[in-house]
């Protein structure tokens, strides 16, 4: 039966596609053996590349995805209110939310499709600092357009840095993989929202200097309710 098994691995382990061959040799040693342990003991993973050094960057950006998430969430909640009644507003960043969360899943696939894993403890000091600031998330039409363009350039940059450091040509960070599903997964989705946010600031901030900005408010959310 160990012979079988011996064979089966050393036959699936000939075929992965590996930079060295850790898998390799290690089956030609456990099949050397006679215990059951050392043929499950393989270094057999889908890690290659510079996902090791570039994991815990992953780590954090999906981290960073979940609390923007869970903030934009509370400025939908703000102008869902009887109060306030920004039903355009309201789904605007309700959107935001969703696609926060989605996008920090879909990451933590990525990672694990890697051979990697996730830690939700990773964080970026900046974030750390942020959570020691008072924060307010119940914020007029304006500022919190202008909030959420805050927001997404700083996780833009964030991706920026990350597929910089996958670009490294140096031992131990060159990661072409990860920096093109960074690329294709994040950059350019930023770029897009980037602009918009930009163009809704502008646009408010014009509509709230005119000479009816209360009905010019009004019209916007209606206007945001059918995008």
């Amino acid at each position: 039966m160990k012979a079988i098994i011996c064979i089966s691995v050393l036959f699936f382990a000939t075929l992965a596609l590996a930079a060295e061959d850790y898998c390799y040799k290690d089956v030609v040693e456990a099949c050397k053996t006679t215990t059951k342990k050392s043929v499950t003991a393989l270094n057999c993973t889908a890690k290659y590349g510079a996902i090791d050094n570039l994991q815990s960057k992953l780590q954090r950006y999906v981290n960073h995805h979940f609390i923007r998430s869970f903030e934009y969430l509370l400025m939908a909640t703000h102008f869902a209110n009887y109060e306030k009644n920004r039903e355009g507003f309201e789904k605007l960043f309700r959107g935001f939310s969703d696609n926060k969360w989605h996008e920090a899943i879909e990451l933590i696939k990525y990672i694990t499709k890697r051979g990697g894993e996730m830690n939700f403890n990773e964080l970026s000091e900046g974030i750390r600092d942020e959570d020691k600031e008072e924060q307010d998330f119940e914020l007029l039409e304006l500022s919190s357009v202008a909030k959420a363009l805050d927001i997404e350039k700083k996780l833009a940059l964030e991706a920026f840095q990350i597929h910089e450091d996958a670009s490294r040509k140096m031992n131990g960070f060159h990661d072409p993989e990860v920096s093109s599903h960074i690329e294709h997964e994040f950059v350019h989705k930023q770029r897009d929202i980037v602009r918009k946010l930009a163009g809704y600031t502008t646009d408010l901030s014009e509509l709230l200097n005119g000479p009816d900005a209360s009905l010019s408010l009004y019209l916007f959310d209606e206007y945001l309710q059918k995008q």
